[in-house]
């Protein structure tokens, strides 16, 4: 993984512009024996002419054999060990929306949901209602007060809100309200640890008052509560790699842990494209030393299990990269941060195929074109993810010696 102590010491003020591609999901499998996986089936000149240029290889997100969170998987392409560094789900979809998590406080993810008359869970999703009934629902808890504590809120995507409580004494030690079926009613907030015991009264004191402004909402006439958890403290970007950085992502969660790590999130929109994204890296590519850019829907279509969607997203990227390109990134690295194979419909523990492009800084190795079994025999063989940094900064000429 990235050594901070060591990165401080050697990362440098000035070098070359990094730029880290990740295509959620990336990894797949052949949907037939001896056939194809996505990435290999999909047509991808623009990706097949720079593995020819650069280097290839397989990362490993956090250990062979583990399936990663898309948490722990980008603090490992961010070069965070995951292992050491744990973030919870209630602080990444917070930070990603734009809620301000300090230390001391607890940030939790919501779901709206539908109960029937007996209070038993019919739909955790509450149909998958639109952001903008999301909204409206999350305007009913805004000003919910309890004694002892302040609460943000505001909605995420669709059924999904962040809240963050700020207060004396809180801890983030407690179980999921959401018990993961229908037909039994959603579970009270209990402590994991003596610690967290106020915290805990609290928050069912809260759920009780939506329980109320909610009746009669339905489809969203309800919510539960997942992913409680406080602020990390994370080394930052600044400090550990001299670099300024950005995000430019759509979904919260990612926003989230790129703000986490300090940088700085670019504006983006839930409707914008994969050229849309590109645009705006390469409207912002001037202020910054490292762009991380984000493309969602290889993950999502591999989740469905939609094998030819996953290959026309890939597709997609391919077909805009030329915008990237055209920056004249000094480093270009193309990768994802776990597989989400479409036979599989799920994050698994497969290397992920990675492509790093530094004409400068490097000699090519055989690979003739971007896929799983190309990336098998590459230069850089089958590595840790959180090497990714490392390599990023050396060829991007911002390490200096080690030693004399």
């Amino acid at each position: 993984m990235a050594n901070f102590d060591l990165m401080r010491r050697l990362a440098l003020e000035e070098g070359g512009k990094i730029l880290l591609l990740v295509m959620d999901g990336l990894g797949g499998l052949p949907r037939e024996a001896g056939g194809p996986t996505e990435l290999e089936a999909a047509h991808t000149p623009n990706l097949d002419r720079l593995a020819r240029e650069g280097s290839v290889g397989l990362s490993i997100p956090v250990a062979r054999g583990i399936a990663p969170g898309s948490g722990p998987a980008h603090l490992a392409l961010f070069g965070y060990d995951p292992l050491v560094y744990e973030i919870g789900r209630g602080v990444l979809e917070a930070t990603g929306i734009g809620l301000e998590v300090r230390p001391g406080d607890v940030a939790i993810r919501g779901n709206f949901c539908t109960v029937d008359e007996n209070g038993l869970i019919t739909d955790r999703r509450a149909g998958r209602i639109s952001t903008e009934e999301g909204a409206k629902r999350v305007a009913l808890l805004k000003d919910i007060q309890i004694p002892g504590v302040q609460i943000s809120i505001e909605i995420a995507k669709e059924y999904r809100f962040a809240m963050v409580l700020h207060g004396e004494g809180l801890h983030g030690a407690i179980a999921d309200t959401d018990p993961q079926q229908t037909g039994v009613a959603p579970l009270p907030a209990r402590a994991l640890e003596p610690a967290a015991e106020k915290t805990a009264a609290l928050v069912n004191q809260w759920l009780e008052e939506a329980r109320k402004r909610l009746k009669g909402q339905e489809p969203a006439n309800m919510c539960t509560l997942r992913g409680f958890a406080m602020e990390p403290g994370l080394p930052k970007y600044r400090d550990v790699y001299k670099l300024k950085a950005a995000c430019v992502a759509v979904y919260p969660m990612y926003k989230g842990v790129a703000s986490l790590v300090g940088m700085d999130v670019i504006e983006t929109t839930a409707h914008d494209t994969t050229q849309d994204q590109f645009n705006k890296v390469a409207q912002i590519w001037d202020q910054y030393d490292f762009v991380f850019c984000h493309i969602k829907y290889t993950d999502s279509r591999g989740e469905d299990g939609d094998f030819d969607a996953k290959v026309k997203v890939i597709e997609g990227v391919d077909a805009a990269l030329p915008t990237l390109l055209d920056l004249k990134p000094d480093v270009l690295i193309v990768t994802g941060d776990h597989s989400t194979p479409a036979t599989y419909r799920a994050h698994s523990w497969h290397p992920v195929p990675t492509l790093l492009w530094a004409p400068a800084t490097h000699m090519p190795d055989r690979a003739q074109a971007f896929g799983e079994r190309e990336c098998m025999v590459g230069a850089l063989g089958q590595f840790p993810a959180t090497d990714l940094m490392p390599l990023a900064l050396a060829h991007a000429r911002r390490l200096q010696k080690f030693g004399a």
